[in-house]
């Protein structure tokens, strides 16, 4: 089944950009699912720098100011626009990196796009055509969650209401599809069908993955022990991007302290996608970029 992904380019004025897509090197989005604090996400940026510096793998860091998605009233929801562009600003300006946060406002979505270099529109919003008109009229690429409750091939049509209104540099994410009520699935064939579909690069969120929805009654669970065979199985699948949520100190994370992945491990799980991702390069030139197995018209 031979693809090739649209390439986008993230990064705007002198952050270093960051390449998606049409065979660039694996890029990592992460960070901390929200932002508690300046220090905390400052200190988060330089680690996970830090790590991606190392293994030369291209960073966005991911930290968004408003968890609107959450179980309970009282859950911690963020520091909220204003504080939390703030911090993404100083860590573009310390770090040289993209940063990215996703909005669930229509309204919010200038004011965020006057800041990060990545518009990441929620999962759950992913069809709304009033959130997608908002990321698009904010000037930058789009990182679309495929919602959990979507099939693959119909996320051309959130591509398509994009596109519509002025936005042709998309990637396109899964981070499972609802199986019961409290499990999520991964389908490995999303990727090459919304690849082909769209013609857009293709992520795979780990840290959500592998969430279990709400099944500890006003928090969600997860079981992150799966998370480094299911990013393998990502990158051999065919994806131009990982996304994954990190935290030093998970079991106090303000956010979905039960996914995110402890940083003490970060290094391993992305040496490890860097290695996958480039080994199926490798077959694709050795074998040919195309399975030749019942082709469809």
């Amino acid at each position: 089944m031979a693809y090739t992904t649209k390439e986008i380019t993230v990064g705007y004025g002198d952050v270093t950009p960051v390449r998606i897509g049409g065979g660039n090197p694996l890029a990592y989005i992460g960070g901390p699912c929200a932002i508690e604090s300046r220090d905390h996400t400052l200190m988060m940026a330089e680690r996970v720098k830090g790590i991606c510096d190392k293994l030369g793998v291209p960073l966005i860091f991911k930290a968004c100011y408003d968890k609107d998605c959450r179980s309970s009233v009282n859950s911690f929801h963020g520091v909220g626009i204003e504080e939390g562009l703030r911090i993404l600003q100083e860590v573009r300006e310390t770090f040289g990196v993209p940063v990215t946060s996703d909005f669930s406002v229509p309204e919010w979505g200038h004011a965020t796009g006057e800041v990060v270099d990545f518009v990441q529109v929620p999962a759950y919003l992913c069809r709304q055509t009033s959130i997608l008109r908002a990321a698009a009229s904010a000037g930058r690429p789009v990182h679309l969650k495929k919602g959990q409750f979507m099939s693959p091939w119909n996320m051309k049509n959130s591509v398509r209401k994009l596109a519509a209104f002025g936005c042709d540099e998309v990637l396109l994410t899964d981070r499972g599809t609802f199986f019961g009520y409290s499990m999520l699935v991964n389908d490995m064939t999303c990727f090459p069908i919304m690849a082909q579909t769209t013609g857009m690069p293709v992520c795979f969120d780990a840290s959500h993955s592998i969430q279990m929805p709400t099944s500890m009654g006003n928090i969600s669970g997860g079981q992150r022990e799966f998370i480094p065979a299911l990013v393998r199985a990502a990158c051999s699948a065919g994806i131009d991007a990982l996304f994954c949520e990190t935290h030093d100190d998970p079991d106090s994370a303000l956010s979905d302290p039960n996914t995110v992945l402890d940083i003490q491990y970060l290094e391993f799980v992305l040496s490890q996608a860097r290695d996958t991702h480039l080994f199926r390069q490798e077959l694709l030139a050795k074998y040919g970029d195309d399975d030749h197995v019942h082709p469809r018209d």
